[in-house]
């Protein structure tokens, strides 16, 4: 159990790099990662949303994700789904994204 969860900070932490191309705030702050499931087998599930169904980076950012993942040592297969329910808002940011925005 220690090496899954060790597992899924890790890959938390990795997406903690990765910046939406149009606001300065890494996609994990921002709200947009919904969910990051680990197996035994260091398979990862990452289940995200884009700030918008016609978000640009619709194509690159989950391709950016599933790249940066599979970098990671001890990581299997990774399966990134995109969802838009519940529809992202800012009220999914996190305090820090919000403060660097200069909306709290």
């Amino acid at each position: 159990m220690n090496a899954e969860i060790n597992l899924r900070d890790r890959v938390i932490e990795a997406i903690h790099t990765i910046y939406d191309p149009e606001i300065p705030i890494d996609i994990y702050e921002l709200g947009l990662i919904y969910e990051v499931r680990t197996a035994e087998n260091g398979d990862v599930l990452v289940v995200m949303t884009l700030t918008t169904p016609n978000c640009p980076s619709a194509q690159s950012l989950p391709a950016e994700v599933k790249r940066t993942v599979k970098e990671l040592e001890g990581v299997g297969d990774v399966e990134v789904q995109i969802t838009f329910d519940p529809p992202w808002d800012k009220s999914m940011m996190s305090e820090a994204a919000l403060f660097s925005i200069g909306m709290f």
